[in-house]
């Protein structure tokens, strides 16, 4: 079985993910979305991204609009504890993304947000919705230690996993 790990990263989370999947998965083909070759020739794509307004990344939704029929296992990262309503919403509205959807499962862990986000979300007014509060502070110093070991461990088993589910299914 011919398999890709296609990435989106950008601030370095999602790479971290993709680069333990690649150590989980030694034969598939690594490489940022903006790379990705042919996909006719793989059997099956893990496909990695950061959560952006409650989806994929820009990048990342132009790869997966690509993935129709081929059988998809989705990871992703994100500012938002992996367990929150968030999160889950995030990786069904990535997975609508692909035109006629095979996801085989998906993954989702914390990850650093992104400094500048921080700083601009920071100067909002306080009416703001989405002005700092104690618990969106605690949420980025959460946040900050992610993708951590376990992270890399859990996607790693969870990418055994899924291509163990994928091939039960061939």
């Amino acid at each position: 079985m011919k398999i890709l790990i296609a990435y989106s990263s950008k601030t370095g989370n999602t790479r971290k993910l993709a680069e333990a999947l690649h150590l989980a998965l030694p034969n598939a083909d690594l490489c940022p979305m903006g790379s990705v070759p042919n996909l006719e020739q793989y059997d099956m794509v893990f496909a990695g991204f950061w959560v952006e307004a409650g989806n994929a990344c820009q990048d990342a939704i132009k790869c997966l609009k690509r993935l129709g029929g081929k059988p998809v296992a989705l990871f992703a990262t994100l500012g938002a504890y992996p367990d929150s309503r968030h999160a889950a919403d995030s990786l069904a509205a990535a997975a609508k993304e692909i035109p006629n959807g095979k996801v085989v499962d998906s993954f989702i862990c914390q990850g650093a947000i992104d400094p500048n986000m921080i700083e601009w979300m920071e100067k909002l007014p306080k009416e703001d919705e989405n002005a700092p509060d104690d618990s969106r502070r605690q949420l980025w110093k959460d946040a900050a230690t992610h993708p951590d070991d376990n992270d890399l461990q859990a996607v790693s088993d969870w990418a055994v996993a899924a291509l163990e589910k994928q091939q039960a299914l061939v």
